[in-house]
């Protein structure tokens, strides 16, 4: 399935600049695999080294935090928009 993916400032360093690029997958763990492939070392900056979502990186599939849904499981349907967003911090 053919998504766009929002990137936070912090990772467009990845993506030469660009706030939205396309990527391919059936589930976000596709997307993210596809996104790799096209974007090299992002995939490190979303997962920790035993592959899950970061604890203070926010995906969004559609409006639902997929830490709701099935995680990198969640299906990404055709067009729908996938957001990255770092959790910040402060007080």
């Amino acid at each position: 399935m053919a998504v766009s993916v929002r990137v936070p400032t912090i990772l467009r360093t990845y993506t030469s600049g660009e706030s939205e690029v396309g990527a391919e997958g059936a589930t976000l763990g596709e997307v993210i695999d596809d996104l790799e492939t096209r974007y090299a070392g992002i995939r490190s900056r979303v997962l920790d080294d035993a592959g899950a979502l970061r604890r203070f990186v926010n995906v969004y599939v559609g409006n639902d935090d997929v830490r709701f849904l099935d995680g990198l499981a969640t299906p990404t349907a055709d067009g729908v928009q996938i957001s990255i967003i770092p959790a910040v911090a402060g007080g």
